[in-house]
């Protein structure tokens, strides 16, 4: 835990010291309290996202050679009965 030193005006000060006292609590624990509360009151902003950008994927080398395709297309739509002849 940190210690840590703090300046407030005097009538804060003394409404916070009777808050301790009537809580039972330690004028730190009451900082504590006070500045978790306006903590999650005012969360941090979120980081603005980074902008996406499209994976690159590498394909490979072609394992058809590209006069072929045509050949092999007309086949496989002939099979399927998608031939349009």
């Amino acid at each position: 835990m940190t210690r840590t030193q703090i300046q407030l005006p005097d009538e804060l000060y003394r409404r916070a010291k009777a808050l301790a006292e009537q809580k039972e609590l330690s004028l730190a624990e009451i900082a504590r309290r006070g500045i978790e509360l306006f903590l999650a009151r005012f969360p941090q902003p979120i980081a603005e996202p980074q902008k996406w950008v499209l994976p690159k994927v590498s394909a490979g080398r072609a394992l058809v050679p590209l006069d072929k395709l045509r050949d092999i297309s007309s086949e496989e739509e002939s099979m399927r009965g998608l031939d349009q002849s």
